[in-house]
């Protein structure tokens, strides 16, 4: 198979450039590597031979595959070596300035008709091309880290982009092997943008003392099954790339409360805590090996009381059965008799406002998640209330923990650490939609493979129900009294109809 594009230059020869480089030599092209530090583009190339080597040594390359693909990369002494390209695609640092500059030059090196492709990660493709002459030939292009792994590329139409260069580049991802999706040229495109919900709200909660960086991770892995919990991830791709990409979406959005970034990776990013490559951020590491804190240990009660359950409670037959398989002593009358553990299990609401609401005794009641099927997850989430007894708090941690599974007791916020995360990342993708940002399947395809999510967005929100997403959206936003929790209006739609999130607009 013959490439797109026979002779690609890449600008940039850090990681994502040398990934770039490596996946184009792997389609078939020549590339030329071009960086203005001295000795980078050489110690690149040599970087790509090893990595070829070592997958020769592996036995997924043959001797003579080996060859070829070195033998395909070279350095150029600089930007005019060039011009024979018929791609040229950067990689350097993500400043607005410093790329205009770049492509300017590049301009008027190449052939008239020459793609040129920016890998910008959060900036504006039309705000890059602006100075340029034939902006109908820029658009973006962006990879993500490691390129030969993270095998999804946005392609990303500027204002004057010429709809048959992003065909152009849409095909040549394929010959990389990788899953192109497009993306309107708005503020970090289709994957920073859906990913502001995950980083953005579990710093919320942890800003609110709800729980602990920790329990706020083990929480989101074993109930919803993130690959990494919002801490890890933010520690693995360190705060000084992730803290600024959070603050330029919001500003770029007008200061939009969704995406509103927290002084708490404001603060570690000034002290320079920014994560494992550094030996400290959300966890000490040792020898890459994050420390991570002992969880709290079972309360071990010699007797616990009979369990009331709210008549209000979300899947209040699934809790039932539940305490029925705990083998807990169920009361049914209309009222707690005054021994009993009150358990309510709210969506979007907090213990506290429910105790009052419903008349309960806040000394003995405790909140459970139920916003998922208890079978589908590996842990339970209790919550406590500022009034909740020890005694009443140990017991129902003890009961949850009985047959084994895991069990995290937080503090009372408006709705849960996964409603309200969850929540906000399906709120957020459905408003993506309604802004024609990208595709619902581009949406779903983008997130799954360019974040590690278990699902996507949407399907998210069809796993919870779309009017369950709703009641905790509206839930929090009355708790909070915050546009931050201000539904979608494509999600209000379709939670309004009982339609599958998926379900494309007629």
């Amino acid at each position: 198979m013959q490439a797109l594009f026979t002779s690609v230059g890449v600008v940039g020869t850090g990681a994502m450039g040398r990934g770039i480089a490596q996946m184009a030599a792997q389609a078939g092209s020549s590339v030329l590597l071009f960086d203005t530090q001295p000795g980078a583009a050489l110690a690149a190339q040599s970087t790509l031979a090893e990595t070829w080597g070592k997958l020769m040594a592996k036995g997924k390359l043959t001797e003579r595959m080996q060859a070829d693909l070195v033998s395909r990369v070279s350095c150029a002494e600089s930007l005019a070596s060039l011009s024979s390209c018929q791609l040229v695609i950067e990689a350097i640092v993500e400043k607005i300035e410093v790329k205009q500059r770049l492509f300017s030059e590049l301009e008027g090196l190449l052939a008239p008709d020459t793609v040129l492709a920016t890998n910008t990660s959060s900036l504006s493709v039309t705000a890059i091309g602006a100075a340029l002459k034939r902006p109908e030939q820029l658009a973006g292009f962006h990879f993500f880290n490691p390129v030969p792994l993270m095998r999804v590329v946005e392609v990303i139409a500027g204002l004057k982009t010429d709809a048959g260069v992003c065909q152009r580049l849409t095909h040549y991802a394929r010959q990389f092997g990788h899953t192109p999706v497009s993306a309107q040229d708005t503020p970090g495109f289709i994957v920073n943008h859906a990913g502001r919900g995950y980083g953005t709200e579990a710093l919320r909660v942890a800003s609110e003392r709800v729980a602990d960086f920790a329990t706020i991770d083990r929480i989101l892995r074993d109930q919803m099954g993130f690959k990494l919990g919002p801490f890890e991830l933010m520690d693995l791709t360190a705060l000084d790339v992730s803290h600024p990409v959070m603050e330029s979406i919001y500003r770029q959005y007008y200061d939009e409360p969704r995406y509103r970034p927290s002084v708490i990776t404001a603060q570690r990013l000034a002290g320079g805590v920014v994560g494992k490559k550094v030996g400290e951020g959300f966890y000490r590491y040792d020898n890459g090996v994050a420390n991570v804190p002992s969880e709290p240990a079972v309360p071990v009660m010699n007797a616990l009381p009979p369990i009331w359950v709210s008549p209000k409670a979300a899947r209040r037959a699934e809790l039932y059965q539940l305490l029925k398989n705990l083998g807990a002593r169920i009361e049914t009358g209309a009222s707690p008799s005054t021994a009993a553990l009150i358990m309510v299990a709210p969506l979007g609401l907090d213990v506290t406002t429910l105790a009052a609401v419903e008349r309960l005794d806040p000394t003995r009641t405790v909140g459970i998640d139920m916003m998922l099927d208890d079978a589908a997850t590996k842990r339970r989430v209790l919550a406590t209330n500022p009034a909740t007894r020890e005694d009443m708090r140990n017991a129902a941690h003890a009961l949850f923990a009985s047959d084994g599974k895991a069990v995290s007791v937080v503090r009372d916020s408006g709705g849960f650490v996964t409603q309200r995360v969850v929540a906000t990342i399906v709120n957020i993708g459905a408003d993506m939609c309604q802004q024609g940002i990208c595709s619902p399947k581009d949406l779903e395809m983008a997130v799954t493979l360019g974040l590690g999510y278990p699902m996507g967005p949407l399907a998210m929100g069809d796993r919870i129900g779309p009017t369950n997403v709703l009641e905790i959206l509206f839930n929090m936003g009355t708790v909070y009294g915050d546009p931050r929790y201000r539904p979608s209006p494509w999600l209000r739609r379709r939670g309004a109809l009982g339609l599958s999130l998926l379900h494309e607009e007629a």
